[in-house]
């Protein structure tokens, strides 16, 4: 059996502000319907999580769920909890329209942090940074590549795409937090 690894194995590089990729993390993708007291008590049972409201974001004892669109959630939990949340909602949802994917070693998660980290990330995706609010997730663009990003902490987002595209999305993210390329206000 081969050792799991994430995309970039944790690469980082340090600019004006941080960029890291954050290394195996268990993420779950579910389907069903969002409204249902079924889904909302599997959620709940198998996260800890309630399910979250339009573009929101919940967390309960280090797992989080992330609304992606109507009826799609991604779930983030420690890499090692991934197939046994996956199997515990299958079991709970049996009989339910939904779907349970471990997309876990599909996807790639970044952290960018720093008082800046708002500066890197304006010049990739086009988002009003200033008016997200913490707990508001956002599915959008990294320059040319599908993207969901949050504010994930003090000065930090956290930024999730595809793993395929991982190397790609890194370099953006470096080259966007280069010293020397800070967004100079008007």
């Amino acid at each position: 059996m081969s050792k799991a690894v994430s995309a970039l194995n944790g690469q980082s590089y340090d600019g004006f502000v941080r960029v890291a990729e954050a290394g195996l993390n268990g993420m779950i993708t579910l389907r069903g319907d969002l409204g249902s007291a079924a889904f909302a008590a599997a959620m709940l049972s198998a996260t800890g999580c309630a399910v979250p409201a339009q573009r929101q974001l919940v967390t309960a004892g280090g797992k989080s769920a992330l609304w992606m669109s109507p009826d799609e959630l991604l779930l983030l939990v420690p890499y090692a909890e991934a197939a046994p949340t996956v199997a515990a909602l299958e079991v709970a949802l049996a009989g339910e329209h939904a779907l349970v994917a471990d997309v876990s070693d599909a996807r790639a998660l970044f952290r960018v942090t720093g008082a800046k980290a708002t500066e890197a990330l304006c010049k990739l995706c086009p988002v009003d940074f200033a008016m997200m609010v913490p707990g508001e997730v956002r599915r959008t663009r990294a320059a040319q590549v599908p993207a969901a990003l949050w504010h994930s902490g003090e000065a930090e987002w956290s930024l999730i795409c595809f793993r395929s595209v991982a190397g790609y999305v890194m370099g953006l993210l470096t080259a966007s937090a280069q010293k020397g390329s800070e967004v100079i206000p008007a």
